[in-house]
């Protein structure tokens, strides 16, 4: 039998994998097969921990899932941080997954994944810090997946008026698999872009 300890660093493990997804009560009691009261109670142990000021993260609930989120307190660093010239030009990774956004929203991490062929948590951050993307709801089903669309910040960032003007997709796209389409997204997106902007080592 696992201890209170051990299950708060399960919990937290998870949660480091999840990501943004969040996960809710019932998924975390299935795994540490408890029940959901004491999964409740070991939630709140740990948010009064990651309260702490010495803390960077918290943990928040949103639509019935958990998950870690940075603190509101630190946002003037993260802002620094964003703007400083190391920070500001998007990755190729970055712009494949902007490009899968804006032709496919909305949109969830995982079929955004299947597209790319690899994880996309790291560039899905980048975007939202950089207020190119956001939440635009939940799909449905088990889980309740984020659903990300575009900004007017993704507008204004690319000199579009509308997601309409946007390069149309060759319509052969509909007939290649996964990795044909998110070569013919970044493809088509990129013609938009200004060359100088599509630098970085994200992976």
């Amino acid at each position: 039998m696992t201890t209170r300890a051990e299950q708060r660093a399960v919990i937290e493990g998870l949660l480091y994998v999840v990501g943004d997804e969040g996960l809710e009560a019932k998924q975390i009691a299935d795994v540490l097969q408890i029940d959901p009261i004491e999964v409740e109670e070991l939630m709140q142990e740990m948010k009064d921990v990651y309260t702490k000021r010495d803390r960077g993260i918290e943990i928040v609930e949103i639509a019935g899932g958990y998950q870690f989120t940075t603190k509101a307190a630190h946002i003037s660093y993260y802002e620094r941080f964003l703007e400083s010239p190391t920070t500001s030009s998007l990755s190729q990774a970055a712009l494949e997954t902007l490009a899968i956004i804006a032709y496919k929203q909305p949109i969830t991490r995982t079929e955004i994944e299947e597209i790319r062929g690899v994880k996309t948590e790291k560039p899905l951050q980048t975007l939202s810090a950089k207020l190119l993307i956001k939440e635009v709801g939940r799909a449905e089903g088990t889980g309740r997946a984020i659903l990300y669309g575009t900004t007017k910040d993704f507008l204004e960032y690319f000199g579009l008026k509308s997601t309409a003007e946007l390069p149309v997709l060759p319509e052969k796209h509909e007939e290649e698999g996964d990795e044909s389409e998110a070569d013919l997204f970044f493809e088509n997106f990129e013609s938009i872009l200004d060359p100088a902007d599509n630098k970085g080592d994200e992976q």
